[in-house]
């Protein structure tokens, strides 16, 4: 344990492959968002849409997990799951959230926090037409976050939803499965620096005007 602490501990990267100023960004954060999503897709960082979505459970403790983000508009960052899963528990009810992105490639990290809505019924719809016919299989197959007896339970019922919904027939969207828009009020762009003095600039709503400001890092 101590050998590996001691690793841990002696890990050091400087950060020296970009800057990040005020005045270089947009005075829209979903904008600069767009911009630099759209630098991730060019740098082929893998899985740029990945992000670490943290809700609060009842108990009033924390919980992460990784999910992918599907859409982005002006209303915000969208994202899809099962509604009766741990987070849609959480969500529903504690309708604040925060997710994370984390672009190691490029040294550069966004933090989002907001307020969950629901997406409507047609776009759930929509967005569930568009997936992999294996996806929507498992979708439908899996009781998310539920307690299930082994892995076969679950190889058993996608096998035979496979038989029941043969691909090309349209697979049924599961009532309890939809989309999420996390309507964002702080978003914060982190951009790594030489000697740990970081680039960090944040985007706050106030009177439903974005207030820009430098942080220390």
């Amino acid at each position: 344990m101590k050998e590996i602490s001691s690793k841990l501990a002696a890990l050091r990267e400087d950060y020296t492959s970009h800057t990040l100023d005020e005045s270089g960004t947009e005075n829209d954060p979903i904008k600069q968002f767009s911009i630099w999503f759209e630098e991730t897709l060019l740098a082929m960082v893998p899985e740029p849409n990945a992000m670490v979505l943290a809700t609060v459970q009842t108990s009033g403790r924390p919980a992460a997990r990784v999910v992918l983000l599907k859409g982005l508009s002006v209303d915000g960052f969208e994202f899809f799951t099962n509604y009766e899963s741990a987070k849609g528990s959480d969500m529903a009810e504690n309708p604040f959230v925060s997710v994370v992105f984390n672009w190691l490639p490029l040294q550069r990290q966004v933090r989002i926090e907001g307020k969950i809505e629901k997406l409507s019924e047609v776009a759930n719809d929509s967005y569930f037409s568009q997936r992999p016919y294996m996806s929507q299989l498992g979708a439908l197959a899996s009781p998310q976050s539920r307690k299930v007896p082994n892995r076969k339970f679950l190889e058993e019922k996608f096998d035979e939803l496979k038989e029941k919904y043969s691909e090309g027939t349209g697979v049924p969207r599961p009532t309890a499965w939809g989309g999420y828009v996390i309507v964002p009020d702080k978003i914060e762009f982190w951009q790594g620096r030489r000697s740990r003095l970081h680039d960090r600039i944040v985007y706050r709503q106030e009177n439903n005007e974005w207030i820009k400001e430098r942080l220390a890092p």
